[in-house]
């Protein structure tokens, strides 16, 4: 019986495996990056083909085919896994913030086990081949046929290679994703885990640096009140054409000459309207619009509409709580783990970090955590954006609250901690909660399981994921009245502003669980990050602002009312208050804007109702999108700031 080319196996295979792994994450398979992707795993097949018939010894050459059909499928299930819990595509950098899956690795272990009748699926090629292996060709293949095969390989990869240039004007075609744009998750979309994961293998190899082109803006710089007002912008004297001139290195150059093209963002009405009050700023963990109740979470439906009511705010879920994390407090965007990495260092200089610039306006600044001090090494990085008084669970909180719970109490944190700072005469204060930390069952999460009985009087018709989650996210609520409470009987709560923004969306819950308590049906790429920032005082009246905001924002956005001098260039993220155009990135490229919401997998705009679907307005975002991203890479990348501020 003549036996199977093993050019067969490897490519039935590959497809086979890469179909699974589309169906199994919902994402659709037949559309034009399905044939790109088999026009790469043709010539892909035909070369472990050839390297699997090199040796005169069959034993050597079945070795090597199954070590690599099997290093195959763990790597489509680790992507699977991956992506379907935490909602991001592995590359090669994620390795190196790999200690954050560690410090849950009972809860990986379990997510892990739940999708084991998916994982086995990606090994089903394993298993087939070594029930068959008898007919499978694992003879050594003649000089000459090897000839044949490597120029079949370099055939198909050529024609691959002509099959990128359909549609490659187009924003995130083929073409675009594999010559200019550096995103695994888009690759993954359009070329599939094989082919992305060559790419990537080949950028960390080679290199790859993506190209700035200046040609797009969403300043909106005219005052368009019925009695116009001049306003400055909100910049300090930096002479870029010096920096620039003076410049070896060509991506700091490159940076000096983007931040030179950027007007910065004008002062507004609301310039200064918080100056001189404290401020307690929170990153609250896994906090979502759907969590925002009038009868079960009564604080925060109070801090939510009244204060600044942003209508269209975002917290992109970006490489979970470090991601939403770093967004929040550098205005930067969380574009790969390895600046990521870097930020956590603690090396990188942050001369306009949150509190560096409120001491530098005479206030006491503190910084408090109610999980490990060491968890993402924040007590490192907390300390470059200014903060000396950092305190979690082991190294001094956990002599006052129990921090062998999980999740930890937010109102023991705040009940052990604001006596500090409650006597300052002007104190910034940020609080990184874990309450609402998954796992989102009763069983497993302490907070969700204290509020269960008061939860459970509602008689909400929620399954029980939403609806521990939200009966978690009551213990994050009851901080918050604690700590007004505090500050009213202190007499500081008229003289305090509270800011809170969620690291990023409840994603251990599905889009259909997180749609049982929706408003509004959500999909799963944009709208579930759609959620909301706080920023309230008690003697102010509510203020309507339907601009797109996101993480990125929320700094800039706090400066300008605070009336804190900075320059708005320096960040990618913008004053919300200001006039310039919205926008909201998400880890996909996808991004939405006070225009509509684009769907960078799909290519697709959808319009606010009253707007047009205009291409070149769609062109010109991306570009600014990718312009964006790469600034912030860039940015951490060469440590700019310390080359700006000497």
């Amino acid at each position: 019986m003549k036996k199977i080319n093993l050019f067969i196996i490897f490519l039935f295979s590959f497809i086979y495996m890469e179909v699974v792994y589309k169906l199994l994450i919902g994402n659709p398979i037949f559309r034009m990056s399905f044939l790109n992707m088999v026009l790469f795993l043709i010539p892909f097949a035909l070369f472990l083909s050839l390297f699997t018939n090199l040796f005169k010894n069959k034993t050597v050459n079945k070795t090597i085919f199954y070590i690599l059909i099997g290093l195959i499928g763990f790597w489509f299930s680790a992507q699977y896994v991956v992506k379907s819990y935490f909602d991001f595509t592995l590359s090669l950098s994620d390795f190196q913030v790999a200690d954050q899956i560690g410090e849950f690795a009972g809860k990986a272990v379990m997510e892990t086990v739940k999708r084991l009748p998916g994982i086995i699926l990606f090994f089903v090629p394993l298993i087939v081949s070594l029930l068959g292996r008898n007919y499978l060709h694992f003879k050594q293949n003649s000089f000459k046929k090897s000839l044949v095969i490597l120029a079949m390989t370099l055939g198909f990869y050529g024609l691959y290679l002509l099959g990128l240039n359909i549609d490659k004007d187009k924003s995130y075609s083929p073409h675009a994703l594999y010559y200019d744009i550096n995103d695994v998750s888009l690759n993954m979309e359009n070329f599939g885990v094989l082919n992305s994961f060559v790419i990537d293998v080949k950028r960390a190899i080679f290199g790859f640096e993506e190209k700035i082109v200046l040609n797009g803006s969403l300043n909106h710089d005219e005052d368009k009140s019925s009695e116009p007002i001049v306003y400055d912008y909100n910049n300090l004297d930096i002479d870029f054409d010096s920096l620039i001139s003076g410049e070896a290195n060509n991506q700091v150059k490159q940076i000096h000459e983007y931040m030179k093209n950027d007007k910065g963002t004008l002062q507004n009405e609301y310039t200064g309207f918080f100056k001189d009050k404290n401020l307690i700023l929170f990153m609250a963990e896994s906090f979502n619009e759907i969590a925002v109740s009038k009868d079960l979470t009564p604080t925060l439906y109070k801090l939510v509409n009244n204060g600044f009511v942003f209508t269209n705010f975002y917290t992109p879920t970006i490489y979970s709580t470090i991601g939403g994390e770093f967004q929040e407090l550098t205005g930067l965007y969380a574009q790969s783990t390895s600046i990521l990495s870097k930020f956590r260092s603690g090396n990188i200089a942050f001369p306009q970090g949150v509190a560096t610039k409120f001491k530098e306006n005479n206030y006491q600044t503190y910084a408090y955590h109610n999980n490990s001090y060491r968890f993402q090494d924040r007590n490192k990085y907390l300390e470059s954006l200014g903060f000396d008084n950092f305190k979690a669970c082991y190294n001094g909180l956990e002599t006052l609250i129990n921090c062998k719970e999980w999740p930890q109490s937010d109102v023991a944190m705040i009940e052990k901690t604001y006596t500090d700072y409650i006597n300052d005469d002007k104190f910034m204060v940020f609080y990184a909660s874990v309450s609402g930390h998954a796992t989102y069952t009763f069983a497993a999460n302490a907070q969700a399981r204290k509020h269960r009985e008061e939860y459970e009087k509602f008689n909400l018709p929620y399954s029980e994921g939403p609806a521990s989650y939200i009966a978690a996210q009551m213990e994050l609520d009851k901080a918050l009245e604690t700590l007004i409470q505090k500050l009213s009987e202190a007499g500081k709560l008229d003289n305090t502003v509270i800011a809170l923004v969620g690291d990023h969306y409840p994603y251990e819950l599905t889009i259909e669980e997180i749609n049982e308590v929706s408003s509004y049906p959500k999909d799963d790429k944009v709208l579930v990050n759609k959620s909301n920032f706080i920023l309230w005082n008690n003697q102010m009246d509510p203020i309507k602002v339907d601009k797109v905001g996101s993480e990125i924002d929320v700094i800039p956005t706090i400066y300008n009312a605070f009336g804190i001098k900075y320059d708005s260039r320096l960040f990618i993220g913008k004053d919300i208050l200001s006039t310039e155009g919205g926008l909201a990135m998400f880890a996909d490229r996808s991004w939405a804007s006070d225009k509509g919401i684009y769907y960078a997998a799909k290519r697709q705009f959808v319009p606010v109702e009253g707007e047009e679907n205009d291409p070149q307005y769609v062109t010109t975002v991306n570009q600014i999108v990718n312009n964006k991203i790469t600034m912030s890479k860039l940015i951490i990348d060469n440590n700019y700031y310390s080359k700006v501020f000497k």
